[in-house]
């Protein structure tokens, strides 16, 4: 029995995000910062293949937000455009809620408690942001494969869009 070819991937990736300041804005420098630090990652490593696009990348990234959607404007890297995106906001809404609380409660926590507790609040802060992950990898599904770390990198993209400071 033969074993299928794998797929050759090393097109399948994102080699530039830009995020429209129109409708997601600016803000201050540490937010700013944290952005920059979520598209580095981003950039550094990921598997993202637009369905029907599989294999003609690499692929440039433009985020915006549209009414209660989140737009991903996929290009080539030569600027020919691929595909737009709209994905609803709401199924984030209370992910995004709930990571907050619990990196503000993980924060407090390095300053005061012992470290089994900050351990304990972390676990809790990765369970909640690998929950995000998978609901945006779903949310994906039959449009642009991606891997479970490179969803993990677009969420934490998603949390820092929605960081208010």
């Amino acid at each position: 029995m033969t074993k299928p070819p794998e797929q050759d991937d090393s097109n399948n990736r994102i080699v530039a995000v830009t995020l429209d300041e129109d409708s997601i804005g600016r803000s201050g420098p540490d937010i700013e910062h944290e952005r920059a630090i979520a598209i580095y990652d981003l950039i550094e490593q990921n598997l993202f293949a637009p369905d029907g696009a599989e294999g003609k990348g690499p692929f440039t990234l433009h985020l915006g937000i549209t009414g209660n959607r989140l737009m991903f404007d996929i290009r080539r890297e030569d600027g020919t455009p691929v595909v737009a995106h709209l994905l609803s906001l709401t199924p984030f809404r209370r992910i995004v809620k709930d990571y907050f609380m619990i990196c503000d409660s993980y924060y407090q926590a390095i300053r005061t408690a012992t470290p089994d507790k900050i351990e304990a609040i972390d676990m809790g802060r990765r369970g909640i942001h690998d929950e995000g992950s998978r609901t945006l990898q779903e949310r994906l599904k039959g449009k642009v494969r991606v891997d479970f770390e490179t969803s993990r990198r677009l969420f934490t993209l998603i949390t820092v869009l929605h960081w208010k400071g």
